[in-house]
C-alpha cells in the first residue's frame, strides 16, 4: 500500500512539474513586464551543485529560455565544457514553437564538438559541445539540460541571476549540496537591490527581473547586477590537491605545486644573462636588461594545457623552444630574473581594457593572466612578458589600475598594480599650418603621445605605409575630408615611454565660403566629435576609468587675401570632471591658437551624469568655433 501511495505521489509530482513546464514553453505566459527591452527571457533556470568530496562535484541544469528575436540567439546558453577531468553524463536540448509545442530534439551526439580555445592557441586539452541551431521562426523556446560530473574543483560554477544586457529572468534557482566534510564558501553582489531570497547557506531563488539596458560609461556590468561565487576550501586540481582559507594558502598553493620546479635554465643560458647584466648597477638596470633579452628571444603562443591551463611550462622549455604563453614567459623572466639575483613576484591578473579587479576579500582560482611583479623600494614595477615591442615597466590599458595576487614564498598577496594618472596620459600636437586663398590647408603636425595614450599610438608604427595612412583618414582625423597624408615619419622612445608622430598632410577646402566670407576652423587636429548618449531617466552610475590630458598648440598662418572679421574669446571651463581652456591671439597673418582638455579619472552618481554630458556638450562647441575671414577687394 506504501508502494502504491509513493507511486501516486511522484506521478502527480511529475504531472505537476511537466504541466509547469508546458506553461513555461508558451510565450503567451511571459510577463509583459520582462519582455520590455529584452532579446529574451530567461523562463526557468535551476542549477544544482552536489559536493561529494574535496575531488569531485556534479553539475546539474536544466534551463528553459525564450528567444524573442534574432540579437537574443547568442543567449540560448546551450554549451558544455569538457575535458579529461570534466565528463559529461547527460546533453539534451528540445525546441518549441511561440505556442509551446515541440519541433525538435537534439541528443548529445548530436551537438557541436570543438576546441574550447580561439585558433590562435598551440594545442589544447579543452573542448566544448555547444548547440548550432538556425530558428525557423521567432520567437521560439529551448529546453537545456545537462549532468555533468567534475573531477577537478578548483572551479565552481558561478551564479548570474541576469545573464546580461537585454535578458530577463523570470526563475532562477541555485543550490549547492555538499556532502563531503569540506566547507564551501560563498559570495554574493548586489542580491538584496533585485530581491533575490536566501532559502538556506547555499540555496538561492530569483524571480521576475527585468533587463538591464547598457549605458554610456557605466561600470562593469559585475559591479551592480547580482552575481554568485562560491569554492571549496580544499580543492583538487587535475591530481594536485591545495587548500584555500584565504589568498595566503592559496598563493602558498601555486607557489609550491605550480611554480617550484619549473624554473631550471640551461647553463648556458645562465652564463649569457650574467653576462649581459655584469655591468648593470642597480636591480632595475638588470631587470631591463633581462627583459629585453626575453623579449628578443621568444614569442607569444597560447597553450592551454597542464593544471587547468594554470601550471607554467618549464623555463628550460621555453627557452628551448623560443615561444610560451603569458604563464609560461611570466615564469621564464622570473627565472632568469632569478639567476642575476632579482627578486620578483609570478602574478595573476585579470587582462582587459576595463579594470576588473581580483576580488580582495573571496581567495579563489580567479583571473585570466599572468604578469610579473617587481618590488622597487615601496612600489612596484610590473612587466607584460607576452609583448615583444612593450617598454620595460609598461602596463597602460591592459593590466593597469587593478587589484592582482602576487605569488610570494610566503603565500598570496593582493597587491594594486600601477594608476596612470591624467597627467600621465599626455597627448601633445603642435602643428604649423598654412591657409591658402582656396580656403585648403597645409599641416606640419608633431603629436607626442605618452602614459595610456602612447599605447593608443605606438601600434602604427609596425602597419604597412597603406594600413597607416587608412588610420589617419578613417580613425584619428576621421572628421576631415579631403584628407591626404603627405608624410609619415615615427620615433619610439621606449626609455622615456613616449611615442612620436611627424605627419605632413594637404586638406582640399577645408574652409567653408558664405558669399565673401571664409569660414575657418581653427581646431584643425583635436575636434571633439561625439559626446556621451541622452538619458530621460538614467538608471546607472557612470566612471571614468582612466583620465587624460590633450594639449594642442597650433601656428595658422592665413593667405593675405584674408583679414579677420570674427575670431573666438577665450574660453575656462573647469568642474570636477576636469577642464577645458581655449585661447588664441593674432598678429602679423599668423593666428596663435591653444587648447587644452583634461577629463579626470573617477566614479560619479547617476544624478551627475548629465553635468558631464553637458561638459562635453560645451567642449564640442568650442572646438568646432570658427574664425570668420572677409576677402579683401583684389
Amino acid at each position: 500500500m506504501i508502494r502504491i501511495i509513493l507511486l501516486v505521489l511522484s506521478s502527480l509530482i511529475y504531472t505537476q512539474i511537466t504541466a509547469q513546464d508546458d506553461n513555461l514553453f508558451n510565450v503567451n505566459t511571459i510577463p509583459l513586464e520582462l519582455r520590455i527591452k529584452s532579446n529574451a527571457v530567461v523562463r526557468s533556470d535551476y542549477t544544482h551543485i552536489n559536493v561529494i568530496d574535496y575531488d569531485k562535484f556534479v553539475f546539474t541544469n536544466k534551463r528553459i529560455i525564450t528567444v524573442l528575436n534574432k540579437e537574443g540567439d547568442y543567449k540560448i546558453g546551450a554549451f558544455q565544457h569538457y575535458d579529461d577531468n570534466i565528463k559529461i553524463q547527460d546533453l539534451e536540448v528540445r525546441i518549441y514553437n511561440s505556442l509551446g509545442k515541440e519541433i525538435k530534439k537534439i541528443k548529445k551526439n548530436e551537438f557541436k564538438d570543438v576546441s574550447a580555445v580561439p585558433g590562435g592557441t598551440l594545442y589544447s586539452d579543452s573542448r566544448v559541445k555547444y548547440l548550432e541551431y538556425t530558428p525557423i521562426n521567432y520567437p521560439y523556446t529551448v529546453l537545456f539540460e545537462t549532468e555533468v560530473v567534475y573531477n577537478s574543483t578548483a572551479f565552481i560554477p558561478s551564479w548570474r541571476p541576469i545573464e546580461g544586457f537585454y535578458i530577463s529572468t523570470e526563475n532562477a534557482e541555485y543550490k549547492i549540496s555538499n556532502s563531503s566534510d569540506i566547507s564551501v564558501k560563498v559570495k554574493t553582489s548586489n542580491f538584496k537591490d533585485y530581491n533575490i531570497k536566501r532559502l538556506s547557506d547555499y540555496h538561492f531563488i530569483a524571480k521576475n527581473l527585468k533587463s538591464i539596458e547598457p549605458e554610456s560609461f557605466s561600470p562593469d556590468f559585475s559591479t551592480y547586477a547580482p552575481f554568485l561565487k562560491a569554492a571549496l576550501t580544499k580543492f583538487e586540481m587535475e591530481g594536485v590537491k591545495g587548500v584555500n582559507n584565504n589568498w595566503v594558502d592559496f598563493g602558498l598553493w601555486m607557489n609550491n605545486n605550480l611554480i617550484n620546479g619549473t624554473q631550471e635554465l640551461p647553463q648556458n643560458v645562465k652564463n649569457t644573462i650574467k653576462q649581459l647584466t655584469a655591468t648593470a648597477n642597480t636591480d632595475m638596470e638588470k631587470a631591463k636588461i633581462v627583459y629585453e633579452y626575453m623579449q628578443n628571444k621568444t614569442r607569444y603562443v597560447s597553450v592551454q594545457v597542464g593544471i587547468g591551463g594554470w601550471k607554467p611550462m618549464d623555463a628550460e622549455d621555453v627557452d628551448k623552444l623560443a615561444y610560451g604563453d603569458c604563464k609560461a614567459l611570466t615564469n621564464y623572466t622570473q627565472a632568469l630574473l632569478k639567476e642575476v639575483g632579482v627578486t620578483s613576484y609570478y602574478t595573476i591578473i585579470y587582462g582587459d581594457n576595463k579594470l576588473l579587479d581580483i576580488d580582495k576579500y573571496f581567495s579563489a582560482t580567479q583571473g585570466n593572466h599572468a604578469i610579473l611583479c617587481l618590488p622597487n623600494n615601496e612600489d612596484y614595477v610590473w612587466l607584460e612578458c607576452t609583448s615583444k615591442t612593450s617598454p620595460f615597466g609598461y602596463t597602460a590599458n591592459f593590466t593597469d589600475d587593478r587589484d592582482a595576487l602576487i605569488i610570494t614564498p610566503e603565500g598570496g598577496k593582493i597587491v594594486r598594480t600601477k594608476t596612470y594618472h591624467a597627467s600621465e596620459n599626455l597627448q601633445e600636437i603642435a602643428a604649423n599650418i598654412f591657409l591658402d586663398e582656396n580656403g585648403s590647408v597645409l599641416g606640419d603636425i608633431h603629436i607626442q603621445s605618452k602614459g595610456a595614450q602612447y599605447g593608443e599610438h605606438e601600434g602604427i608604427q609596425n602597419k604597412t605605409i597603406k594600413e597607416q595612412e587608412l588610420y589617419y583618414k578613417d580613425d584619428f582625423w576621421n572628421d576631415l575630408n579631403n584628407l591626404e597624408i603627405l608624410k609619415m615619419a615615427f620615433s619610439n622612445d621606449k626609455d622615456s615611454i613616449v611615442f612620436t608622430e611627424d605627419v605632413k598632410v594637404k586638406i582640399s577646402n577645408y574652409s567653408s565660403k558664405a558669399g565673401n566670407r571664409i569660414l575657418f576652423q581653427p581646431n584643425v587636429f583635436n575636434k571633439l566629435t561625439k559626446t556621451p548618449a541622452r538619458y530621460k531617466n538614467r538608471q546607472l552610475p557612470f566612471v571614468i576609468d582612466r583620465g587624460f590630458t590633450d594639449i594642442d598648440a597650433y601656428q595658422i598662418k592665413y593667405a593675405n587675401q584674408f583679414e579677420i572679421e570674427a575670431i573666438m574669446e577665450p574660453v575656462s571651463i573647469q568642474n570636477k570632471f576636469g577642464s577645458y581652456t581655449l585661447s588664441i591671439t593674432t598678429a602679423n597673418n599668423i593666428i596663435t591658437y591653444k587648447r587644452k582638455l583634461i577629463l579626470n579619472k573617477g566614479s560619479y552618481s547617476k544624478e551627475d551624469y548629465e553635468k558631464f554630458r553637458n561638459f562635453y556638450l560645451s567642449v564640442k562647441k568650442h572646438d568646432n568655433s570658427k574664425i570668420v575671414f572677409n576677402l579683401k577687394p583684389s
